[in-house]
């Protein structure tokens, strides 16, 4: 039987969550419009601040994106990244399908909304220093989680995380996955209607609506019975699992040394 994960780690990830005023948790008032043919690719490390303001975009513009973890003194991707970008500086975007690479998170973000037809959210002025204040302080309730590399086998093929930003069970996965230097596709579920909010076994009677209106919480709902998230698929092995704790475990099982 897999422990719980530690009332410490859930509490310090709620207090990040907290500090960042829950950015990247609705998926209906920035949405694009257009979803990218290939996927796009993000090199970045989960407890950095600017990291953080992108993945919140990509949960607020409901986009997808595949994950090259970079920790610090990982030699799996950030090698690649500063080849590519010439700078050791991330957040670094590589869209695939326009050729276009870019650094700096407001950049990205005004970027992915353009091109994707969604709506951009406070990438310039004080409302922009407010958000990297926030999210600097979201990054000071990491303990050092999601920061710095630890050894492990690298997957042949890229797992895949069902997550959205704010969420911090799905935070926890997200950090080990960085430190591991595990690439995964992330599948951003974040809530597609005001009704989504709120415990599963709650929402669902109380407010008697759909379980799943947003694009990868449908995927959610019929591949799985129920939304929720962390969800980790591994198509190396098979597995597929929700909780944080069961999905940690796995990770260390399966790929840590």
């Amino acid at each position: 039987m897999v422990p719980p994960m530690s009332s410490a780690a859930v509490l310090r990830s709620v207090l990040a969550s907290s500090a960042a005023a829950w950015r990247g948790t609705d998926a209906y008032r920035h949405a694009a419009r257009t979803q990218p043919a290939a996927l796009l690719e993000l090199y970045e490390f989960e407890s950095c601040p600017f990291c953080r303001l992108v993945r919140e975009a990509l949960t607020e513009l409901d986009l997808d994106a595949l994950i090259y973890p970079c920790p610090k003194q990982g030699a799996r991707f950030r090698p690649t990244a500063v080849a590519r970008g010439g700078a050791e500086q991330f957040p670094y975007l590589v869209d695939p399908n326009t050729g276009r690479e870019l650094y700096e998170s407001a950049a990205i973000i005004d970027y992915l909304a353009e091109t994707y037809g969604g709506r951009a959210s406070a990438t310039r002025g004080l409302r922009r220093q407010l958000r990297v204040l926030s999210s600097t302080l979201a990054s000071a309730f990491s303990g050092g989680r999601g920061i710095r590399v630890a050894p492990s086998r690298a997957p042949a093929e890229p797992l895949v995380l069902f997550s959205f930003e704010s969420s911090p069970f799905s935070r926890l996965v997200r950090e080990r996955l960085c430190e591991l230097e595990l690439p995964y596709v992330l599948r951003n579920a974040g809530k597609a209607s005001a009704y989504e909010y709120g415990p599963p076994a709650v929402r669902d009677k109380l407010w008697k609506r759909p379980m799943a209106t947003g694009r990868n919480r449908r995927v959610l709902a019929e591949r799985t019975g129920k939304v929720q998230v962390p969800y980790l698929i591994d198509p190396n092995t098979g597995a597929e699992m929700y909780e944080s704790a069961a999905i940690v475990a796995y990770l260390d099982e399966t790929y840590a040394l």
